[in-house]
């Protein structure tokens, strides 16, 4: 989800871990020096909202769930709007609008670091965030791709799909909580036969992970 496309690359072959890790703490550092902005999440099908022209959508969750990203006094405005209309959304925890038009003054600085990274077609095939379906050579070693996977809308939904086309498919959220997992339970035509499992508890839940 997001940042996750970039293990996904690392196993594939993509580029090397040290290389990863430097694009993940450097993209980290460039992002954290926009100015601050607000995502919120919205339980509505993302074609069907009225954005005014400083708000986008960040994430398509799903069929009706996605985040919106901008300017934080737009995002609350936003909000008001959607209390109004009665359609559930809520603030998420974040510092800056990802995904948004606030991240453009990164974007040529982080392009120039991934021109000097020596990618690699994937040796594993795996879903990509921009495009929702599966990656290509191409796209995976185009430094121009992994400028769009900032700032572009990410197609979780669609990967989704995309993969519950096998049944027999095991769903393994890595990392605390079960947000994602709880997503893909949401997704309509989930085959019945499909698992989805979280590893790690919610941080606030009382369970041992073991």
């Amino acid at each position: 989800h997001s940042i996750g496309e970039y293990v996904a690359a690392c196993v594939a072959g993509v580029f090397s871990l040290e290389d990863g890790l430097h694009l993940s703490a450097l993209r980290g550092r460039l992002m954290a020096e926009m100015p601050p902005g607000s995502m919120l999440s919205v339980a509505a099908d993302a074609a069907t909202l009225s954005l005014p022209t400083d708000l986008e959508v960040a994430a398509v969750n799903g069929p009706e769930q996605c985040v919106v990203s901008g300017p934080t006094d737009a995002i609350q405005k936003f909000a008001l709007e959607l209390e109004k209309r009665a359609v559930s959304c809520r603030r998420l925890l974040t510092s800056h609008a990802f995904h948004s038009a606030m991240m453009d003054p990164m974007l040529g600085t982080f392009r120039d670091h991934l021109a000097k990274v020596s990618l690699h077609a994937p040796k594993i095939p795996y879903i990509s965030n921009v495009t929702g379906t599966w990656i290509t050579a191409a796209e995976a070693t185009d430094p121009g791709y992994w400028t769009k996977h900032l700032r572009n809308t990410v197609r979780f939904s669609a990967g989704l799909a995309e993969l519950f086309c096998d049944p027999a498919r095991i769903f393994l959220e890595v990392g605390p909580g079960q947000a994602l997992t709880s997503l893909a339970r949401q997704q309509p035509g989930r085959p019945k036969t499909s698992k989805v499992l979280s590893s790690l508890r919610h941080p606030q839940g009382q369970v041992p992970d073991a």
